[in-house]
């Protein structure tokens, strides 16, 4: 079979094979088992579609074309492909089978795969039942993803496409898992609206400190339009660090370096004893993390949190301070989603906002709209900081922010609200050429700030009070008037037409 598959068909398909665990597993479980299959599919049709092609050169040299083959991207070893797990669906202990074929895989090649596969478990019972049970959902598994509809051989499917379905499904577990999806997913509108703003030149180094499954990521590097460029994050969970990588296998960026670690008390993007710095560092960190460790925050071996600690039941400022820190001197842009109470509180954060400001690193506030989230639906916001703006810097003399209330400017839907690529396309434009916009965008200047406290609420700087239209009320007295004569008559001749009929009125 050579004709090709449409994104929809692979996502469909994919999709439908959820059904096997829906009821029985909670989705933020069994979207990993999932996955992994997606991946596990994918890799052995890869090799099998490479094999065709070298056996039709060396014909039936099976040594020579393995050999060819272990020199791609990757190696699949002998009897760990889906095909060979496919085969052995009906085993009692297939759970167990895929498990070995995982470590086999894992250990072959290091250190793309390394450790990705440890925290999947398909002979897990508390996960997938008992014996019985999980042998049943198993076999439903291969079976589903061995249809035709999930051939994903590179005659059949790009690489794209096999990344979007990753992505897709990601999106899919978000929406099902609810408040738990903030763990791994940042809703793609979203994502493309941060990357645009982040705006990455070829050649940069681009780190996401709290990378989720790394769609943020990919989705920067698409916007550098080039393949030079270099791609780092850490994710707390391990699960989701997984995930991580596995999307930047799929997604051909597996020279991507992903660490599994607490980014605020233990970073492990560090050389020569120091934290890493890059170009452009951007980030969807947790809202308002509490238990951050802010009793560490003092004695931090890097020196992050000088211009203050921020509160222990909120994380915001840690994550925020973190990203400047290791945004390159004098050049480095930072570009994070926040709640809007980073914006406006007092205290610690308040200090930690106006050193902020008064550093000039602050460029822009930009508001979005409520409900753009799965995880909650309050209305966030971006903040942009530019150390080209710090003293030394080629922006130094540029001391303007610029406010942007977008928040009314969205498609709604049911479930979750959505950012078109029209409004997107605004909020760059705007924030590229920094123009005010009526109602929409401001320029203020750091006497305004000042004016204000530091606290950066945008209504204090974008006004969209919309001037109610003067009512001219004798004019509206002689339209009722009018109205009233006008019932009067129907009335009369109503009553007139009754008489005739010879009803009594």
């Amino acid at each position: 079979m050579t004709n090709k598959i449409t994104q929809d068909q692979i996502n469909n398909a994919a999709w439908a094979a959820c059904d096997i665990f829906r009821g029985a597993v909670d989705p933020a479980q069994y979207k990993d088992y999932i996955l992994v299959m997606l991946f596990l599919k994918y890799i052995s049709d890869l090799w099998n579609d490479h094999a065709e092609t070298y056996r039709k050169q060396y014909g039936d040299d099976e040594v020579r074309i393995r050999r060819r083959l272990e020199r791609e991207r990757f190696i699949l070893p002998e009897g760990t492909s889906f095909y060979d797990l496919y085969e052995q669906r009906n085993a009692p202990n297939i759970g167990e089978l895929i498990n070995i074929a995982l470590e086999k895989i894992e250990d072959a090649n290091r250190p793309k795969l390394n450790d990705v596969f440890r925290n999947i478990d398909f002979n897990s019972e508390s996960n997938l039942g008992r014996p019985k049970d999980r042998n049943r959902r198993l076999k439903n598994l291969l079976e589903n993803f061995n249809k035709p509809e999930l051939d994903l051989r590179p005659s059949r499917v790009n690489e794209d496409i096999i990344g979007q379905c990753y992505i897709y499904l990601i999106s899919k577990f978000a929406s099902d898992a609810g408040k738990k999806a903030g763990e791994f997913y940042t809703p793609a509108p979203v994502s493309r609206l941060l990357a645009k703003l982040a705006n990455p030149q070829p050649g940069n180094t681009i780190c996401d400190p709290a990378c989720g499954s790394g769609s943020l990521l990919i989705e920067a590097s698409k916007e550098v339009g080039s393949k030079d460029y270099a791609l780092y994050g850490q994710e707390v969970n391990g699960a989701t660090w997984a995930l991580a990588r596995m999307n930047m296998f799929l997604h051909a960026r597996d020279a991507a370096r992903i660490e599994w670690c607490d980014t605020l008390n233990n970073p492990e993007l560090v050389k020569d004893g120091h934290l890493m710095r890059f170009d452009i560092v951007l980030a969807n960190p947790p809202f308002s993390l509490k238990n951050w460790g802010a009793e560490n925050a003092e004695n931090d071996q890097w020196n992050r949190f000088w211009r203050g600690i921020p509160p222990k039941s909120r994380g915001d400022y840690a994550f925020i301070t973190h990203m400047i820190e290791t945004a390159r001197r004098h050049s480095g842009r930072v570009a994070v989603i926040v709640p809007h109470g980073v914006l406006f509180r007092g205290g610690t954060e308040g200090r930690i906002r106006q050193k902020l400001i008064e550093e000039n690193l602050l460029d822009a506030v930009i508001g979005l709209p409520a409900n753009l989230f799965t995880t909650t639906g309050i209305p966030v916001a971006i903040l942009i900081f530019d150390r080209a703006r710090e003293e030394g810097g080629p922006r130094e003399n540029e001391r303007d922010v610029l406010f942007i209330d977008a928040s009314r400017e969205f498609t709604p839907g049911k479930k979750q609200n959505t950012l078109e690529e029209s409004h997107i396309e605004k909020i760059v434009s705007t924030y590229r050429q920094r123009k005010e916009i009526e109602r929409y965008s401001h320029l203020a200047t750091p006497e305004e700030i000042t004016d204000n406290g530091y606290n950066l609420n945008i209504p204090r700087y974008v006004d969209t009070f919309e001037p109610e239209e003067e009512i001219d009320v004798a004019e509206v007295q002689r339209e009722i008037e009018q109205i009233e004569a006008e019932l009067a008559d129907v009335r009369a001749k109503m009553n007139a037409y009754l008489k005739g009929l010879g009803v009594d009125v």
